[in-house]
Parts: C-alpha cells; sequence; structure tokens
C-alpha cells in the first residue's frame, strides 16, 4: 500500500519540501536528495489515504517521544502506540522488578493491575549487561488485557513491537546509580509523554535518603566478554559504546 502510494520517496519528499529533511545530502548514487525527488509531488496523491499531508498528520505528535525529569535526568525515550490522549500520560503505584524475568512472571501470575506503572531496572547498557529488549513483559501486557492501562519504564531498550506507553532507554541506568535505583515499590509514578515528562513523586529529601543507602548490586558476569562490556560501556544517553 504504501509502494503504490508513492513510497518511501514521497514521504521523503513532504519532509524536504517542509524543512525537516537536508537535501544536499549524498546518497549512493552520487546525487543529492534533493535530485533523487525533484520530480515526486510536494503533496501526496488524493486518491489514497496512506500517505498524510503535512497538514494532516495521522496523529498532533509523532510516536518517539524524549522525555526527562528528575526519574531520566539523562533522557529517556518513548514509543507510544494506542488509541486516544490517554496513552500518553499515566500516573500511578510503581512495581518494581529487577529483571525482565520477575516482571514477566508476575505479569503471568496476575499481579499486575490497570493503573500500575512497571518498572524494570538494571537492564541497561552495564547492568544488563548488554540492554536487553523488553519484548516479552509488553507482550504479555497485552495478553493480560494490559496494553492499554499500564505504564512501564526501564532502562532496557524496546523493539519495534512494544504496544502501549512504554517508556525506554532511561538514563542514568539503574546500575550506575541512576534515580531509577531509588524507586521503591508503591512511589507514585508519572508518565506524561505531553509534556516530555518522566517523574516520581516522591520528595527530594526521601531521595536523599535512600541515596546515601544504596549500594550498587554483584555484577551479573564477572568475566569473559560481558563482564567487560560492562565495565568500558558508556550510558545508553550517549550511545552505550565502548570507547574508553
Amino acid at each position: 500500500d504504501l509502494h503504490r502510494a508513492g513510497g518511501i520517496p514521497q514521504v521523503m519528499r513532504i519532509l524536504y519540501a517542509n524543512g525537516v529533511l537536508h537535501g544536499d545530502a549524498l546518497t549512493i548514487d552520487g546525487r543529492t536528495v534533493a535530485e533523487v525527488i525533484k520530480d515526486v509531488p510536494a503533496r501526496p496523491s488524493a486518491d489514497q489515504d496512506v500517505i498524510h499531508p503535512w497538514d494532516r498528520p495521522l496523529a498532533p505528535q509523532g510516536h518517539i517521544v524524549i522525555l526527562r525529569g528528575n526519574l531520566a535526568p539523562e533522557g529517556a525515550v518513548a514509543k507510544i502506540s494506542g488509541g486516544g490522549r490517554g496513552s500518553y500520560e499515566i500516573t500511578g503505584p510503581a512495581r518494581v522488578f529487577e529483571s525482565e524475568e520477575t516482571c514477566l512472571a508476575a505479569i503471568l501470575a496476575g499481579s499486575i493491575q490497570a493503573g500500575d506503572v512497571i518498572v524494570i531496572r538494571y537492564e541497561g547498557p552495564k547492568g544488563g549487561p548488554g540492554m536487553r529488549e523488553m519484548l516479552a513483559p509488553t507482550a504479555a501486557l497485552i495478553g493480560a488485557g494490559l496494553g492499554e492501562t499500564v505504564g512501564l519504564i526501564t532502562d532496557g531498550r524496546f523493539s519495534g513491537g512494544t504496544h502501549g506507553l512504554v517508556v525506554g532507554h532511561v538514563a542514568p541506568e539503574a546500575a550506575l546509580g541512576g534515580p531509577l535505583a531509588l524507586v521503591e515499590e508503591g512511589d507514585p509514578i508519572t508518565i506524561d509523554a505531553g509534556r516530555g515528562d518522566l517523574r516520581i513523586n516522591v520528595a527530594d529529601r526521601v531521595l536523599q535518603t535512600r541515596r546515601a543507602k544504596w549500594k550498587a548490586p554483584a555484577p551479573r558476569y564477572t568475566s569473559g566478554v560481558l563482564a567487560k562490556y560492562a565495565r568500558l560501556v558508556s550510558s545508553s544517553s550517549h550511545g552505550a559504546v565502548t570507547d574508553a
């Protein structure tokens, strides 16, 4: 359907016409982007409904949103899908899990309720190590009928197949002592994708007390490639690279 509607060249032409695509970038055949798409109409054909015009988007904002707040000083990435304004905001009690596996077990056991905000931590680049994909818990939430009513935040990552209000790449990660490590069961947490806010609604003095008591968990690997990776990897906000 996308191909018949004009394909990626049509999408690129719309973006270029509205100033959000660099036309001078070179393509693989030596021509610039502007040269490649110069004969493509600036507006999509009116006899299709796959590619929308710039002034009539599918949604008022995109499905990839950068959030910040006292839970993510270096930022986090939300992928929002589903219906209605309710999909963009939730405030609820934290349900805290130290790994993907323990979270999945709780969902399958029926321990998660509508309105909860799941926290899966120590799954970041260093804590995982390797920043695993948290697809299984989101799939389980959908299977339990909770895909639209439960929030999920993690220092891990997601695939393109996730659904609902999910926030990944929370940085700094818990293994580095990021605020995610200070969350306790039942803490009220707000995910507001419309405002780009990810917040734990707990007094700063309480968080400071928790930080004074926090100790980094033992690494999951003490030798081999993964142990070396965990020692060298940077924060996800810096690309989770090992330049050190």
